[in-house]
């Protein structure tokens, strides 16, 4: 496969660095970009399919030769400060990935390569980086999803690719409008739904065993009134000190980590 050579800034170039700050683009093209080593190769592992790898010409790395030459990906040479633009590096140069966005139907829960972990649900967060963050605590603790749901930051905005550090990867990851969809699909398959609230049962007295689904609210807000009514129960952490509440990401992590722990 021979190499596409860009060295000044064309209609192609601005389309990728549009992914970085347009979430309509990002998504009428069903793709984003993905910055950095542990990224890009979590998402080749994971089977995620890149479309295009963006090298700055001239750049060289152990790691960036091998993926350059097994992929099957567009592969495309950029001027060091075009590349630069994209990899959010000023050397720029390390490998920035053009990957493919996943369909969104929920049907896909049930084909997740870690189908006893638990779905977590993000709801309505605003925080790209707390996307991030509990990504990368879904991923340590063994949960099979990560939903997004109602008006939200985008999983696929660079910061929360960044803040899951690649574990974003190892997910299912969806967007949905609203609980509707994913409550029917868990109630269909047998599972409970337990949602974080300051305001619910000790997280020590709750059984977090079986098919679960972990809703954790907005940052601000909390829950919204849909997945309240839809919980079988709520769970709520124990704190000490002045802290009000913690991050949303926090607590749906120390959730996580209790299930975890309960599934033994």
């Amino acid at each position: 496969m021979s190499d596409l050579r860009i060295t000044r800034e064309n209609a192609r170039f601005q389309q990728w660095e549009a992914l970085l700050t347009n979430r309509s683009k990002r998504h009428r093209n069903r793709e984003f970009l993905v910055q950095g080593v542990r990224p890009i190769t979590r998402a080749v592992e994971e089977g995620w399919t890149v479309r295009a790898l963006l090298r700055a010409d001239g750049a060289t790395s152990t790691w960036s030769d091998a993926l350059w030459s097994t992929t099957d990906a567009e592969r495309v040479l950029l001027s060091p400060d075009l590349h630069a633009r994209l990899s959010g590096r000023e050397e720029g140069a390390e490998l920035v990935a053009v990957v493919e966005m996943p369909e969104d139907g929920v049907t896909r829960l049930e084909d997740s390569r870690r189908p006893h972990g638990p779905v977590v649900v993000f709801d309505r967060p605003t925080s790209p980086g707390n996307i991030g963050t509990l990504a990368r605590s879904a991923d340590a603790f063994g949960a099979s999803a990560l939903v997004v749901t109602g008006h939200a930051a985008d999983p696929y905005d660079p910061q929360s690719v960044r803040a899951s550090t690649g574990s974003l990867f190892a997910l299912t990851v969806l967007r949905v409008p609203g609980p509707g969809p994913v409550v029917e699909h868990a109630h269909a398959h047998g599972y409970r739904i337990v949602g974080t609230d300051e305001e619910g049962s000790a997280l020590a007295d709750v059984d977090l065993t079986g098919r679960l689904v972990v809703v954790v609210g907005n940052e601000t807000h909390g829950l919204s009134s849909g997945w309240r009514t839809a919980c079988d129960e709520i769970v709520s952490i124990p704190m000490v000190g002045t802290a009000s509440s913690l991050n949303a990401a926090v607590a749906g992590s120390i959730v996580l980590h209790d299930a975890l722990r309960q599934r033994g």
